[in-house]
């Protein structure tokens, strides 16, 4: 069973079907400065330390081992000479080289950042699949929230609060006609510690009517956050859940998957799959959860890419717990068309590590190997999102 991948290494899964990045962000279109792509190789929203770079990272070294292949260079060539030869191809065919190199067929988007990136479909056509549309459900209601905020009047607080519930409810019923997902941040927003059960509508009103009336754009109350996860619910659609590690924007113990376990017992039966994305460095809590609830999912996205050679623990770590077809890949990728490149070739090696050593030492066959990885790979992903084959 042998192959060669891109950068002419052995491909050991050469059967693998193309995968489905069941949760990425569009990519930038515009040229950017060295210290603008730096930026992108790590969850910190600050500039690094004085005298180091974020190249010193797992992520900015997985970025030098896989990506410059794909544009003429040897891997590992130095940050100057990776830069200078993106610049001289230019944003866009650096977009379509990278993103054709992944070996990802499918790509699901979260919409709901905000800057001049591709949409799902644009993101798709440069790496030669298929696009669909994951909405963010925080994004929706802020959108909604603005519309009715411009054409409220003084003293039309109550009433402007009912045109905001009812306008929501239009827009989540309206999305989940087209879109793959629903996707929240309510761990940025507030922390997953909420009450698992749906807000009664006077708490909606009061939460609306206040919010709507503070002026504020972001969107941070918890019981119009817990009323969004309801509605998302509501429509059958898979919802993805952010847990685990992200920018600072969070506070990490907020954002442990199981905290979610009241609302995992609550959405139970609804029809509704829950995916918690990343969950690093509480990926064996997600595993728990996975295992235990039939309609919850874990995603192995954004924790392989940032920890370079110790993917495999990471994906071990998942695979302790998880049922085989409960575990879906992603590469959380944003901004960079690289992040795609590094997310797969990490999700491909780490798979290939594990899985072979577990061949190797007896505990697996290659058949239920190569079965379980194209579960990860696709299989899973297509069936809870409702894929058909070649989308």
């Amino acid at each position: 069973m042998t192959a060669q991948a891109t950068d002419g290494t052995p491909d050991p899964f050469p059967d693998l079907p193309p995968l489905i990045d069941q949760h990425c962000h569009g990519v930038l279109r515009g040229d950017l400065s060295a210290a603008e792509f730096e930026s992108y190789l790590t969850e910190s929203d600050r500039p690094a330390a004085a005298g180091t770079t974020f190249f010193d990272t797992q992520a900015g070294f997985a970025v030098r081992r896989w990506c410059p292949p794909l544009l003429g260079l040897a891997p590992h060539c130095t940050p100057g000479a990776y830069l200078a030869r993106r610049r001289e191809l230019g944003a866009a065919e650096t977009r379509r080289l990278l993103l054709g190199g992944t070996g990802i067929g499918t790509y699901l988007v979260d919409t709901g950042l905000p800057g001049d990136l591709t949409g799902a479909h644009e993101t798709a056509e440069a790496g030669g699949g298929t696009g669909h549309e994951v909405v963010r459900l925080e994004t929706l209601a802020e959108r909604v929230a603005a519309g009715v905020r411009a054409a409220r009047t003084a003293g039309e607080e109550t009433a402007a609060a009912e045109v905001f519930a009812a306008g929501l409810a239009d827009a989540v019923r309206d999305a989940a006609r087209t879109a793959a997902g629903f996707k929240s941040v309510a761990a940025y927003r507030h922390g997953l510690a909420l009450a698992p059960e749906p807000p009664t509508t006077a708490d909606v009103m009061t939460a609306a009517r206040d919010w709507l009336a503070a002026g504020s754009h972001r969107l941070t109350d918890p019981v119009l956050l817990r009323h969004l996860l309801w509605l998302a619910v509501g429509t059958g659609r898979p919802l993805q859940l952010h847990t685990g590690f992200g920018d600072p924007d969070l506070r990490l113990h907020h954002a442990d998957p199981a905290l979610l376990t009241d609302f995992a017992h609550a959405t139970a039966g609804t029809g509704t799959d829950l995916i918690l994305l990343h969950c690093y460095p509480y990926h064996r809590q997600a595993a728990y959860l996975a295992h235990v609830f039939p309609h919850v999912y874990a995603d192995v996205g954004l924790a392989l890419g940032h920890t370079g050679p110790r993917a495999a623990a990471v994906l071990a770590g998942f695979l302790e717990l998880a049922p085989f077809g409960k575990l879906l890949f992603s590469t959380d990728a944003y901004g960079l068309p690289e992040l795609y490149t590094v997310g797969s070739a990490a999700f491909r090696t780490a798979l290939a590590e594990v899985l072979t050593g577990w061949v190797r030492a007896g505990a697996w066959s290659a058949a239920d190997a190569d079965r379980v990885a194209a579960l990860v790979a696709a299989g899973n992903a297509r069936r809870v999102y409702g894929l058909s084959e070649g989308r």
